[in-house]
């Protein structure tokens, strides 16, 4: 079971995907993820990706697609995978093909409205917990290890903003490209609960 979830960023792919993930026993494999890893250990690429990511811009494809496809090749996705932020272009959907082939690519639906509101409320913490200011109560520590919480520079409303206008310019064409390729299946996300939009996700994938 190979799965690409696409969809803007702060659309609910990452959420969802650690659902997924527990339900059907495969890998999330999240680029971004990958890429604040090697920005924390402080590695050639972490350095390279934080001036890119920090912009909200896209990394270069080259960066991300050896990056991925060395991730693709390790024992635990053998069964499959959940793809979470890759593909993003049109040529790097092309250069996946040459790797491997996914089952479906499940696009989330949602208004840049919801979106900004939602990723600009978003804090994390050192220990991998994330919140948001609408359910924190004006808390501003984890509470599961009492760290100070912080807003991450790719959260930013202005960032964001800058972040969906690369995603209509340079994902968003990955749309038609795999309802051509009769991958495409449409997730709607608006005006409903996680557990909603995550009850028809979890259907769809079992069909695959």
């Amino acid at each position: 079971m190979k799965i690409v979830l696409l969809g803007a960023p702060g659309a609910g792919k990452g959420t969802h995907a650690q659902r997924l993930k527990v339900d059907f026993q495969i890998p999330h494999i999240s680029t971004g993820d990958i890429f604040r890893a090697n920005i924390k250990a402080g590695t050639a690429l972490g350095v390279k990706a934080k001036g890119y990511i920090d912009r909200g811009e896209l990394v270069p494809d080259e960066l991300v697609i050896d990056l991925v496809k060395d991730r693709l090749a390790q024992k635990d996705c053998e069964k499959g995978f959940i793809l979470d932020g890759f593909p993003r272009t049109i040529h790097q959907a092309e250069a996946m093909k040459q790797f491997v082939s996914v089952d479906a690519v499940i696009n989330f639906i949602l208004k840049d409205e919801v979106i900004i509101k939602r990723v600009s409320g978003r804090r994390v913490c050192s220990c991998g917990e994330t919140y948001n200011t609408a359910l924190l109560n004006g808390a501003t520590t984890c509470a599961k290890c009492g760290n100070e919480l912080y807003q991450r520079a790719d959260d930013k409303e202005e960032t964001i903003k800058n972040r969906l206008q690369v995603y209509y310019k340079e994902t968003s064409p990955l749309i038609e490209y795999y309802k051509n390729n009769g991958l495409l299946l449409d997730l709607d996300c608006n005006d409903r609960s996680i557990d909603e939009v995550y009850s028809d996700l979890n259907a769809m994938v079992k069909k695959l």
